[in-house]
């Protein structure tokens, strides 16, 4: 029994969330859930939005208990990047690139 949730386009950059995902990777949604409430990273509250989601399609998709989950899955990959221009000195102009990623979540039983 499984259940999936994705986020696309988050407004955060894929290097910086997969900080966050790497710590909840494998572990028990409960245990999961609790590193994400309390860690000050900027991915955290979209990541435990998204899980949040996950654990609710599983309960309510496939009947599943929640006692049992478990996070199987979880990957971030870049999505698009918008591209922004300053302006500098003597005329010029910087690039300025505005990166998002692809969030995508599997729970699972035991």
């Amino acid at each position: 029994m499984q259940a999936t949730a994705k986020l696309r386009a988050a407004r955060i950059s894929a290097q910086k969330a997969r900080l966050v995902a790497d710590q909840i990777r494998g572990k028990h949604v409960d245990e999961a859930v609790e590193i994400l409430t309390f860690s000050p990273k900027k991915a955290a509250p979209m990541i435990l939005k998204l899980l949040n989601s996950a654990i609710h399609n599983a309960q309510e998709n496939e009947g599943a208990d929640i006692d049992e989950l478990h996070v199987a899955e979880i990957q971030v990959g870049e999505g698009m990047t918008m591209k922004r221009f300053r302006a500098r000195a003597k005329g010029r102009g910087t690039r300025i690139l505005k990166r998002t990623s692809n969030i995508f979540i599997r729970v699972e039983e035991r």
